[in-house]
């Protein structure tokens, strides 16, 4: 039963990433901590991405105004470093948003 739940996860993990993807693509995210929690103050955003190894004071404040803003939270397997290879920058991405269409 706990090995399904864990092949579930994993499955709904990649759906997650083939959309972030597609975001990617189509220049719709937001990079950086600074800029995530600025906007979603702004209710702004569709979801957020954390990085398996985002710092914790930045993972509590993004979990803390995602609560407020009712923005789902999707916590990724991939570090800061995969993510930033992933989003095709040349710097670590701990958290990134994606914006509303």
């Amino acid at each position: 039963m706990i090995k399904e739940s864990k092949e579930a996860s994993k499955r709904d993990l990649d759906a997650e990433l083939r959309d972030l993807k597609l975001k990617v693509q189509d220049e719709k995210i937001i990079v950086g901590g600074e800029r995530v929690l600025k906007l979603l103050q702004e209710k702004d955003f569709e979801k957020v991405y954390l990085a398996k190894n985002c710092p914790a004071k930045l993972r509590s404040d993004v979990m803390q105004y995602a609560h407020l803003t009712q923005t789902p939270v999707v916590e990724l397997e991939q570090t800061n470093e995969e993510l930033g290879i992933f989003c095709k920058k040349n710097f670590f991405v701990s958290v990134l948003g994606t914006r509303k269409a």
